[in-house]
């Protein structure tokens, strides 16, 4: 019995260390993380200026050491709509002036907005073009398969502007919350073509063939960015915008196909 109650008491004694142990191990094993790294702005931008302001994103970094952009990448609407339910942000990039009208007269922006850029529509295709589409027109023909922004988004704006100055209305088989939503339903196959911006196609290379067509002239769209009222690093925020509306900004997003506003 004594065996016994000395063994039991070893057992016990054994078993508080290891709690004791694992307790005073477990602080370390999971440190309290931070969501971003101090002076870090979040950028809410249209979800055509992704390669862009990516790299826009480096040289920001490279000029202000300790400070660091994150994204949140969307179709314009929906990033407004976001912003005025109560969304935070420091910045937003809007693929046309529409959008951005709806977060000033919401009283969310600080100050007027700055036209930073231009985009316009083109038609993409499968490599080699296989359905021989060659004119905005061709795109109402039966047996092609179009995709195009639902209306609200920028490039669904802009491609019902040119339905209305032609009068050929499409029918599209689907309709997306953003251009890289459009652009992916031709690169994977699942449509014969789509409206997208001169800059997806170029970021598509090879993916796609391109077909220009006049009447995307008419309906150029200009993009506007500001800094927001509430932004929680505003005085890093406002290096941003005077970044991307610098010449070296532009000529960064020259490279990436977009125009002058």
């Amino acid at each position: 019995m004594r065996r016994i109650g000395v063994l039991a008491g070893l057992v016990s004694t054994l078993l508080v260390a290891g709690v004791g142990a694992c307790s005073s191990k477990a602080p370390s094993s999971s440190p309290a993380q931070s969501s971003s790294a101090p002076g870090s702005i979040m950028v809410f931008a249209a979800a055509s200026l992704k390669p862009a302001f990516t790299q826009l994103s480096q040289q920001f970094k490279a000029d202000n050491p300790g400070s660091g952009v994150e994204f949140e990448f969307a179709g314009s609407s929906e990033l407004a709509t976001q912003l005025t339910q109560g969304a935070t942000a420091d910045v937003f990039a809007s693929a046309d002036t529409a959008q951005m009208d709806t977060v000033v007269k919401a009283g969310l922006l600080a100050g007027n907005p700055t036209n930073f850029a231009a985009n316009t529509l083109v038609i993409v295709t499968a490599p080699g073009n296989p359905k021989h589409i060659g004119s905005f027109a061709d795109l109402a023909k039966p047996g092609i398969s179009v995709v195009i922004c639902q209306r609200p988004v920028p490039c669904g704006a802009a491609t019902q502007r040119i339905e209305d100055s032609t009068g050929v209305h499409l029918n599209p088989v689907s309709e997306e919350l953003s251009v890289t939503d459009v652009l992916n339903k031709v690169t994977t196959g699942q449509a014969d073509a789509a409206l997208v911006y001169v800059t997806d196609a170029k970021s598509a290379k090879d993916k796609v063939a391109t077909v220009n067509f006049p009447e995307a002239a008419g309906a150029v769209n200009v993009y506007p960015l500001g800094v927001l009222k509430k932004a929680p690093q505003a005085a890093t925020a406002q290096k941003f915008v005077t970044l991307v509306t610098s010449d070296a900004g532009r000529q960064i997003l020259a490279q990436f196909g977009f125009a002058k506003p």
